[in-house]
């Protein structure tokens, strides 16, 4: 049976303290979607986001005490949010659409700005890399790995990437830089 993304949303662990709580954290997350498919980027944005809405929104979701939340509070939600969670979270409602078949073609790379930057490796300039699967026959985004510049290499997030998926019958393109002696 299929979950729905709030399904997997309302999973996600809650760390506000229960006190003073107004607003579920998954319809928090809901309006946080919302306003972001809709292009409203940043906090204030998406406060601005609820406020142009507010009449719908309020007609729709029927909060306790007819109250959406303020900025501040989706900042909250959003600042304490465990990143690896709500990404398993995704990955695993966003997987359920997607269907792979034997003699597919998946192409890995990973991102960084490293290029555009200077002494990177020093910890003001650290950032984190981006490995993406692709599907070039669904032209969409299968998975993806986060590369800390600081603590690993591609290498072994790319490994870790494949194995974790199971995938049998696909064949993967990769950089050059994959293409270890030892393995």
């Amino acid at each position: 049976m299929e979950k729905s993304l709030l399904d997997y949303l309302s999973e996600l662990p809650d760390t506000r303290r229960r006190a003073g709580q107004r607003h579920d954290q998954t319809f928090i997350l809901l309006l946080v979607l919302m306003s972001t498919m809709s292009g409203y980027h940043g906090y204030r944005s998406i406060g601005d986001f609820i406020k142009r809405n507010e009449g719908d929104l309020l007609t729709c979701f029927q909060p306790n005490k007819a109250r959406l939340p303020s900025f501040y509070t989706i900042r909250r939600v959003i600042q304490d949010l465990d990143f690896n969670s709500l990404n398993e979270s995704f990955y695993k409602w966003a997987s359920q659409h997607v269907d792979l078949s034997k003699n597919e073609w998946l192409h890995i790379d990973g991102k960084a700005m490293k290029g555009t930057m200077s002494d990177y490796s020093l910890d003001k300039q650290r950032f984190v890399s981006l490995v993406s699967l692709y599907s070039s026959r669904q032209n969409r985004v299968v998975a993806h790995g986060l590369v800390d510049n600081s603590k690993q290499s591609e290498i072994p997030v790319v490994q870790q990437l494949i194995s974790s998926l199971g995938l049998q019958g696909v064949t993967f393109t990769l950089d050059a830089l994959h293409c270890q002696k030892k393995q």
